[in-house]
């Protein structure tokens, strides 16, 4: 089994954990563009427990969320950047707009978020709590964020939205 699961998969996984002892840690987002700010934030979620599962938003998901223009990477690719990394065990995707659906099936033993998040508004933090889990909310690292990065190319490269140069690259 490699590490794209179904939710119904990752449950079954999470429920061996469970009666193995092992401590399962929970994270989600869109990884769009991955980046050092990502595989930190990732190896630091790691940390909390033995095995960590990523909830991956969909492209349809993140459309919704973030915008017309994105994702920039599509699932297939974010899976396969995220998958190369040894600190992620399982990638599942969730289309809601929120993993409120997904964690309350996992209850993991540990929910991470980034420390941008107020404890009060991490989606998943009542289910968690009451199975009597942790939320964890790690620092990020400074100056390297997905929008950041579309933020720099546009400027480097003079991208305007949707035009192209006759030598192919973006105007």
């Amino acid at each position: 089994m490699g590490k794209l699961v179904s939710l119904k998969g990752l449950v079954r996984i999470r429920g061996a954990l469970h009666r193995q002892g092992k401590t399962f840690v929970f994270t989600n987002g869109a990884f769009d563009i991955l980046h050092r700010g990502h595989v930190e934030y990732l190896s630091r979620a790691s940390r909390f427990g033995d095995i960590m599962a990523v909830g991956l938003n969909t492209d349809a998901s993140i459309r919704r969320i973030k915008g017309k223009g994105r994702p920039i990477n599509r699932a297939a690719d974010r899976v396969a950047v995220l998958a190369a990394l040894e600190v992620v065990d399982y990638i599942c995707f969730f289309g809601d707009d929120t993993p409120h659906r997904m964690i309350a099936r996992l209850k993991p033993d540990v929910l991470v978020k980034g420390a941008d998040w107020k404890l009060k508004d991490i989606v998943g933090r009542d289910v968690v709590g009451e199975g009597g889990g942790s939320v964890r909310r790690v620092s990020l690292t400074q100056g390297r964020s997905t929008t950041h990065l579309i933020e720099q190319i546009v400027r480097m490269y003079g991208v305007t939205k949707g035009r192209r140069s006759k030598r192919g690259a973006w105007n």
